[in-house]
């Protein structure tokens, strides 16, 4: 008599029933090789496994691959769509004191930041009632504070877009809630010929929220927009 064991006759009647659903299952068919290795003994090498082995490896790295392509092109879609509705949001108001306003109203709502502000560098007093008017949303600054700042911890020119982390925003340009700031996109702004430059400075109290690794073409076309509003504004 055979001393080898039997399957039991109803599990035997499935798998030939079904044989591909054993080659389908990944863990089931790596207990069968397991099992196959150990009735060959120590002394043999099994090189088809190991084939097996390697080849079910790259398959994993492919499969992680593919998923974390899909996942980039799904955020990347999403990012595109969330700058499309900021810019369309921010190219309705009439007067430039509700252009101001939605900027750090429903366009930071949009942008999912905690603040935005502008920056625009002039010789005017910062006490002047119409800046006043404006509220935290506007920050006037003296000449050359915007090169300063967007180069003040790396060496070379200033960026269009420059995405950093930070221990907290800077008083200045986010006033009281800067404390809470944890990561910003600072977009540098050519506001046309004969005009000192200006920022947009959008900080995020996520400190993964803008970190140098990530991206910038989507921000620098949200800063070109930006830049041409402005242009029409100070006209």
């Amino acid at each position: 008599m055979s001393s080898s064991p039997k399957l039991e006759d109803h599990l035997r009647a499935a798998i030939l029933a079904k044989p591909d659903a054993i080659l389908d299952d990944k863990d089931l068919m790596q207990a069968l090789v397991a099992a196959n290795e150990r009735a060959l003994g120590d002394n043999i090498i099994d090189l088809r496994g190991i084939a097996m082995e390697r080849l079910e490896a790259r398959l994993d790295r492919l499969e992680d691959t593919h998923r974390s392509v899909i996942a980039a092109a799904y955020e990347n879609l999403a990012g595109t769509n969330q700058i499309h509705r900021a810019i369309l949001r921010m190219l309705e108001p009439m007067d430039f004191e509700d252009f101001l306003s939605d900027l750090d109203g429903e366009v930071a709502e949009i942008l999912r930041v905690d603040t935005i502000t502008l920056v625009l560098e002039s010789n005017l007093d910062d006490e002047d009632p119409a800046i006043k008017r404006m509220g935290s949303v506007l920050c006037v600054a003296e000449p050359g504070f915007i090169d300063t700042y967007l180069t003040h911890d790396r060496k070379g020119p200033p960026r269009q877009v420059t995405l950093r982390q930070m221990q907290q925003g800077s008083p200045q340009i986010y006033g009281e809630r800067a404390a809470q700031l944890r990561s910003e996109a600072c977009l540098k702004l050519d506001l046309g010929e004969g005009r000192l430059p200006g920022m947009i400075a959008l900080g995020s109290s996520d400190p993964r929220h803008f970190t140098p690794q990530l991206g910038t073409d989507l921000l620098s076309f949200f800063a070109g927009v930006f830049e041409r509003a402005m242009r029409h504004w100070l006209s």
